[in-house]
């Protein structure tokens, strides 16, 4: 898909992703890059004996791997100016080494405000797992361009 500018987006509009699986090194590296070695990631023993039976993979985790499926998307590449906000997220079911997941980005609102340049466009955010169930959701401002800014550049 091709960059959106601010005019072609709508309160309704849904958006998908493709698929990623989660690896063992995705655990990894985001527990050397976080800082983040709590048991229930890293050690495979200790999570074996919680209710989860295996490894959780780090919440946070699952937000980076959703904003790098927005920009997979293609319809930010060009227009984005800057994520405004990251709210209300709730990690809903546990991720895990293995799982697969895509996100579902839907348009909650629009606002052309008071700029020539840009609008702000309020996105839910969904991570849904390979079984249909959604394990991460939250809400997302983002300022975009509008068209005719998009041209003088």
């Amino acid at each position: 898909m091709s960059s959106l500018f601010f005019e072609d987006f709508q309160a309704g509009q849904s958006f998908k992703s493709s698929g990623r699986t989660i690896t063992e090194t995705d655990l990894t590296f985001f527990s050397m890059l976080s800082g983040d070695w709590n048991p229930i990631h890293a050690d495979a023993e200790y999570a074996a004996t919680t209710r989860f039976g295996q490894r959780v993979v780090h919440g946070t985790l699952g937000i980076a791997v959703a904003t790098g499926m927005m920009h997979e998307m293609g319809i930010f590449h060009l227009s984005v100016v800057a994520m405004l906000s990251l709210r209300e997220w709730n990690f809903l079911k546990p991720l895990f080494v293995g799982d697969t997941i895509h996100l579902v980005l839907d348009v909650i609102s629009t606002h052309p405000g008071t700029s020539a340049r840009v609008g702000s466009i309020d996105r839910r955010l969904t991570l849904v797992n390979q079984s249909g169930e959604n394990v991460q959701q939250g809400y997302s401002e983002v300022l975009v361009l509008k068209k005719q800014s998009a041209k003088a550049q």
